[in-house]
């Protein structure tokens, strides 16, 4: 096949690709539910990617550290805690709010937060929160979680509602803000504010 008709056959491609985009995208728009989801499971997606990029992170600069004993005691793992801290922070200097919960994602957490809350028990769930919960305190994404905090149980109808983390990390509600914490480091990583619904 010459050059002029590969170009030929390329334009042909293009075109029938952008014609079925086009048609999915009208299709779509007649199904009430199907975009929604769609862009829900999109928003979901990138949170995740993002996550997994920390998760690498984390795990390189864990990779340099000297691993624990078996047996290590209270002492050597506080020891190990805080200096993987300290190297995470280190290598995301530059960290501040948004990097993980973007604006989408933070508007998209929010209403999966809501959906927990929606149904009749959502008055006596919000309370359980509450009554463990530490109220507000100061808190900065790459910096240390208080150690004199406690840290409040998430209850599996709000973890039901929202994406899966890996080990390394756990949600939790600080008064009304959920926190991204990395349990190994015992470090903020990301923050949303007013995820709790009034």
């Amino acid at each position: 096949m010459g050059e002029p008709a590969r170009a030929r056959a390329a334009i042909l491609a293009l075109s029938a690709a952008l014609a079925v985009v086009t048609f999915a995208a009208r299709a779509g728009a007649n199904d009430g539910a199907q975009p929604r989801v769609n862009a829900e499971a999109a928003l979901a997606a990138e949170f995740t990617r993002r996550v997994a990029e920390y998760v690498a992170l984390h795990n390189k600069v864990e990779d340099t550290l000297p691993k624990l004993p078996k047996d290590a005691n209270p002492e050597q793992i506080d020891r190990h805690q805080r200096e993987l801290g300290r190297l995470i922070m280190k290598a995301r200097s530059t960290a501040k709010a948004g990097d993980i919960f973007t604006k989408e994602i933070r508007a998209y957490f929010r209403r999966q937060i809501a959906a927990a809350f929606a149904g009749p028990e959502g008055g006596k769930l919000k309370a359980s929160i509450m009554d463990e919960n530490p109220g507000a305190i100061r808190l900065a994404v790459n910096g240390r979680y208080p150690d004199s905090v406690p840290l409040a149980t998430m209850p599996p109808q709000v973890l039901a509602e929202l994406p899966r983390l890996p080990d390394d990390l756990e949600y939790r509600f600080i008064a009304s803000r959920l926190i991204l914490l990395d349990v190994h480091a015992h470090i903020i990583v990301d923050y949303i504010d007013d995820a709790l619904p009034d």
